[in-house]
């Protein structure tokens, strides 16, 4: 059984939960709940649950507040954080740069199925909680503009600044990242999804399979079809639909 917490202000919202956990994740077992920032500190404090489910509005201050307090009581938090928020664009995007799970009101049970599984892998790994470090420095920052990604892997989770990402290759439903001054990782995630969090940091998607920095691109060469070499010696092929797109942004660099 994996033991959890439950941390929302709406007793009716708690109580659902309650309902969808013990349908469709019977192996999370509820050791408590609270309603608070303060009664959230002390029934982690007291219960030390593996998981919390966590709101992010509460009364007296929000979620992001609680993990405060326990980095400054302990350092880190010991729990593993999921979030249930609603449509909260600012918190969402800094939940998927710091790769910390959370959950949309009205939960859906198959996303939850989805998280609980993921848990379940995390729980192995004791990854040392940095992308919460990273999640409260972006949160502190009240930036979008993010700096740094984390990229959970098989083995833990990894932060890299986005500047040292050098590309990103499709591999089914897996996205592998080549990384300056790195060994290449794999994520279990799509390219798509890369792709919505780093256009705005000067990423393009050349190609069904690469998504690139152009800060790295060497040379675009018209020849064979089309390919652009990389900082990393890779050639890549160019869709034929993207290479208007891609003549233009070399226009403004």
């Amino acid at each position: 059984m994996i033991t959890a917490l439950l941390i929302d202000d709406d007793q009716n919202l708690r109580n659902g939960m309650k309902g969808l956990l013990e349908r469709y994740a019977p192996e999370i077992h509820i050791l408590g709940e609270a309603d608070s920032v303060k009664t959230g500190i002390e029934a982690i404090d007291k219960w030390k649950p593996q998981v919390v489910f966590l709101d992010i509005q509460l009364g007296d201050g929000t979620g992001f507040d609680i993990l405060e307090q326990l980095a400054l009581k302990n350092g880190k938090s010991s729990s593993h954080i999921v979030f249930i928020t609603a449509h909260e664009q600012y918190a969402i995007k800094a939940f998927r740069f710091s790769a910390l799970d959370f959950l949309l009101k009205p939960v859906d049970p198959e996303e939850l199925q989805k998280v609980v599984e993921k848990i379940k892998n995390v729980l192995k790994q004791n990854d040392g909680y940095a992308h919460i470090d990273l999640l409260l420095e972006n949160i502190r920052k009240k930036v979008d503009n993010f700096k740094r990604i984390a990229l959970s892997t098989s083995d833990g989770i990894h932060l890299f600044e986005i500047s040292d990402i050098i590309r990103c290759e499709s591999e089914d439903n897996y996205t592998k990242f080549y990384i300056k001054n790195s060994k290449p990782i794999m994520i279990s995630k799509t390219l798509k999804e890369y792709e919505e969090m780093l256009t705005e940091h000067g990423f393009e998607r050349i190609h069904q399979s690469h998504l690139i920095n152009l800060s790295y691109l060497k040379s675009y060469i018209k020849k064979d079809g089309g390919y652009v070499v990389m900082a990393d010696n890779s050639n890549l092929p160019i869709s034929q639909r993207k290479k208007e797109r891609l003549q233009e942004l070399l226009k403004t660099i």
